[in-house]
């Protein structure tokens, strides 16, 4: 016996090696083997933000993204994972104009320019913009970093300018005027994804205004008086009863003594407030769209505000200058000083802040460059309805459609110095010239014009729409362009489905002859804490993915976001499942050692070693039974049950039941033929779990790969189990499967009724066929091993364990063995408690005041209570019936 050179440590230390063989892999581009003759395989990561750091939602995405691309990569294909970072115009600008503002230096962008502000960004991204990338590594995303991409490097400028201006061209962007998400600390549009609304605790101001001739006055609630001061109209619903004597007439603005016209429109609420709303087109998103819906009525459009939202010229003097805050102060101070406030009303409502700014958004009318993105979704609607395009889950579509099918005009410019600046010029006169080159505007506007460049940068969202085919090259006819477009999935979370999938969708078509960029789109869930809670800074529920890596191993980590991953169903991480995981991993590491120390080492075929033996015939079975469930859950996107295939097979098949059944062929003095075909079948075995479990736990299976012997490649680079060369072998898995039922059903039995672990109990059989009178005869000695019993010598006449297997009736004498008396008297005492319990939690869950106001988690942890208790009763129950 010959074992390897390198030897299995005896502790299972994921720290000693994880790092070491990421380097290995990426130095000898294992990444990207060179495969031109493979068939294609394409996932482009969701870039992260270039300011971002490893969250729990990163490390959920990108292990999928991981598995797949593993899995791919070992059955053969030419695996590429796209990879790069996303410039993050906000939070990037955010991140340096803090920095400049707290060193010794102390500055600001305004004070140092835009061309020296933007070296200084460049300078912080060369620097610290790769935290998120190295982090990536430690989680085992096996990305294609040597043709790392980001959204502003020269190709992608290229890309996202021509976009822009073909879409000008096209009559497909244009600019205008138009409310927008405004964030006065930053003082950019900001998009709707970058608004976080908060339910606070507010009044609710209900104000007169007089009726123009004099007949009285038209009663208006709001939540924002600051804003009475643009209003432009007053609307009641149409078919509101008590307000039709109102509509046609006028009513006066107090405070700035203004005219204006009462309306309907079915906008309006006739329960909530007064039953009359308070139109002000230019700070209210809802109003904007009354006022374009009512050409006839004249209403005003007054922006109130500037930029930094304190209060604008268009208001009266008195309010000039003053903040939000303080012209709602005075607004309601000068209304109750007039006799017109009527009331306050507590209010609780939900009111729009700035995710990064923490300030609240003020809905802005300005001039923005916009995209006619519902010319653009037609098609893109299409390529999801005819199947070109698929969500999975396939409930994502509902809301796919529903966006699609209302989407409005996308707002795509930003008040920011980094990022893509439009390639616009102005003359002096105001006119507009958009081109790829300042050269080329020039020449349109004619040599004598003075041209200055649009200052506004572009929405991120508008270059990351680009990312399937501006990474590979696009607008050159590259060759990765044409083999790795479009690409088969995209894993994604589904919260940006609209913001980022659908502009993906939309430009991929415009711009690839209406190619889709992907052929699948899979949504996972959130990740949440424990007791199903989202996860939030301010609730201090957080979890460093980094910090679990430390503790158990990137594998551990891992396994358990993909053994939770159910098709979009949200993942409740609790650190025992972890912990539970990097036990898994430790068995296998033990049961490796334990292979190698009885000779068993790497194996030196692919396709299975012949066999004899019914427990070797039967593993190599078992082997090609879970390659090809794996397959399944591959191709039906099922994480979960891919782990929980491998799971089953390596813990329980292979380690429980194949290591245990071959200890006696592979012992001192045993049959060397039988042992020799033992050992080739052992390590072939491990070998293929190693594959199978390597996309999930590459780490791990990489290093045992190579610790079982001298190998010609790498475990990442090796090829997938060939379930094509394994014949199935009914006879060798039945009896086997045979023989573990029958143990398994005796050591339950001994469990449940507290019968002594050393205890050896006869048994005696009746109904027995010549089958299983065979099996009982051939696999008597593991039955002793494994189950402690040996046939009887006398049947038995006083208390017995009975049980049923097969097709015969098995009964062991417990006399003198167990308490029969008190054990049935546990086992009744267990059952009613468990009973009991299982009807009260029927009771609650019958309730529909407990379902349908209990907060989600409680209900759904009823239910598993209901279904634990249930269980236990039942199983007690079987071990009452047993007793004999």
């Amino acid at each position: 016996m010959t074992l390897p050179d390198t030897l299995i440590e005896k502790t299972f230390s994921p720290a000693d090696f994880e790092q070491r063989w990421y380097a290995h892999w990426e130095a000898v581009n294992a990444f990207r083997p060179e495969r031109p003759d493979a068939k294609p395989y394409t996932i482009i990561i969701p870039p992260p933000n270039v300011t971002g750091s490893l969250h729990l939602g990163h490390a959920l995405d990108n292990t999928l993204q991981d598995i797949l691309i593993r899995y791919h990569r070992l059955l053969g294909r030419d695996a590429r994972w796209v990879v790069g970072t996303d410039h993050a115009g906000i939070a990037t600008q955010m991140v340096v104009e803090r920095q400049l503002a707290e060193s010794t230096q102390a500055t600001t962008r305004q004070a140092m320019g835009r061309t020296a502000f933007l070296e200084t960004v460049w300078d912080w991204k060369r620097t610290s913009g790769g935290a998120i990338t190295q982090q990536l590594r430690r989680l085992g995303a096996s990305c294609d970093w040597s043709n790392e991409r980001f959204t502003m490097d020269e190709g992608f400028n290229k890309a996202v300018t021509k976009v822009f201006v073909t879409l000008f061209e096209q009559k497909l962007l244009y600019r205008d005027k138009r409310l927008v998400n405004w964030d006065p600390k930053l003082k950019t549009a900001i998009s709707d994804l970058e608004v976080e609304f908060r339910e606070v605790d507010g009044n609710l101001w209900h104000f007169r205004y007089p009726m123009e001739d004099g007949s009285g006055f038209i009663a208006i609630a709001t939540t924002r008086p600051e804003t009475i001061l643009g209003d432009g109209a007053v609307a009641v619903n149409p078919d509101d009863p008590k307000m039709a004597h109102f509509v046609g007439k006028r009513c006066r603005l107090p405070l700035v003594d203004r005219l204006i016209p009462i309306i309907t429109d079915s906008y309006v609420e006739a329960d909530f407030g007064t039953g009359a709303v308070k139109i002000t087109a230019a700070h209210d998103f809802n109003d904007f769209e009354v006022y374009k819906r009512h050409p006839e009525a004249n209403i005003p459009v007054i922006n109130l505000m500037n930029d930094d939202a304190t209060m604008s010229d268009a208001c009266p003097p008195e309010y000039r200058g003053l903040t939000r805050e303080e012209a709602r102060k005075k607004v309601i101070a000068d209304f109750d000083a007039l006799g017109l406030l009527d009331k306050v009303e507590p209010h609780r409502h939900q009111v729009p802040y700035g995710d990064r700014s923490g300030v609240i958004i003020e809905p802005y009318l300005t001039d923005q460059w916009y995209v006619n993105a519902a010319e653009l979704a037609k098609p893109a609607l299409e390529v999801v309805k005819s199947g070109a395009t698929q969500f999975v889950p396939k409930t994502w579509e509902k809301t796919y459609y529903n966006w699609m099918e209302n989407i409005q005009p996308w707002c795509v410019s930003r008040q920011l110095w980094w990022g893509h600046q439009i390639p616009a010029w102005y003359d002096e006169g105001g006119k507009c010239y958009v081109a790829e080159t300042e050269e080329a505007a020039q020449a349109q506007a004619g040599s004598a014009a003075v041209l200055t460049r649009d200052e506004d940068v572009l929405d991120t969202w508008f270059s990351s729409a680009l990312w399937p085919f501006a990474t590979l090259g696009w607008p050159e006819k590259t060759d990765e362009l044409a083999r790795h477009y479009p690409g088969d999935v995209l894993v994604t979370g589904f919260d940006i489905i609209f913001f980022w999938v659908a502009r993906m969708v939309m430009q991929g078509l415009h711009f690839m002859d209406d190619v889709p960029p992907f052929k699948t789109v899979y949504c996972h869930g959130l990740v949440r804490d424990a007791k199903g809670a989202k996860m939030s800074k301010s609730k201090g529920n957080t979890v460093d993915p980094l910090t679990l890596v430390d503790k158990y191993g990137a594998d551990a980590l891992r396994f358990t976001l993909t053994a939770m991953e159910s098709q979009g169903r949200d993942i409740k991480l609790d650190e025992k499942r972890v912990e539970g995981y990097r036990n898994f991993a430790t068995k296998l590491w033990n049961a490796a050692r334990f292979c190698q120390s009885n000779g068993i080492g790497a194996s030196t075929t692919v396709e299975p070693p012949k066999a004899e033996n019914a427990v070797n015939r039967w593993i190599i079975g078992e082997v090609a039974t879970t390659a090809r469930a794996l397959e399944t859950a591959m191709a039906t996107y099922r994480f979960d049950a891919y782990a929980d295939a491998i799971y089953g097979f390596a813990w329980n098949r292979f380690c429980d039941w194949y290591l245990e059944l071959t200890k006696p062929l592979l012992a001192e003095g045993a049959d060397p033929v039988v042992a020799a075909e033992t050992r080739a079948v052992s390590g072939w075995a491990l070998d293929q779990i190693l594959v199978m479990l390597h996309p999930v736990m590459p780490f791990l299976t990489e290093e045992l790969w190579h610790k079982l012997g001298a190998r010609s490649r790498d475990l990442i680079v090796s090829e997938w189990v060939r379930t094509d060369a394994i014949p199935a072998d009914p006879a060798a898995s039945a009896d086997i499967e045979w023989l573990i039922g029958l143990v398994s059903e005796v050591r339950s039995a001994r469990t449940e009724l507290n019968v002594p672990p050393g205890a050896k109990l006869g048994y005696s059989v009746e109904g027995a066929g010549a089958a299983t009178t065979a099996r009982l005869s051939a696999n008597a000695a593991a039955i002793e091993r494994l189950a402690r019993i040996v046939p009887a010598t006398t049947t038995a006449t006083g208390g017995k364990l009975q049980l049923v297997h097969a097709d015969a009736t098995y009964a062991l004498p417990l006399e003198g063995v167990v308490d029969l008396a008190a054990e049935k008297a546990r086992l009744e005492k267990a059952i009613a408690t468990a009973s009991k319990e299982r009807d009260a939690l029927a009771g609650r869950l019958a309730s529909p005041g407990f379902t349908e106001k209990a907060k989600p988690e409680a209900v759904e942890k009823a239910r598993d209570d209901h279904a634990a208790r249930s269980a236990e009763a039942e199983r007690l129950g079987a071990a009452l019936a047993r007793l004999g």
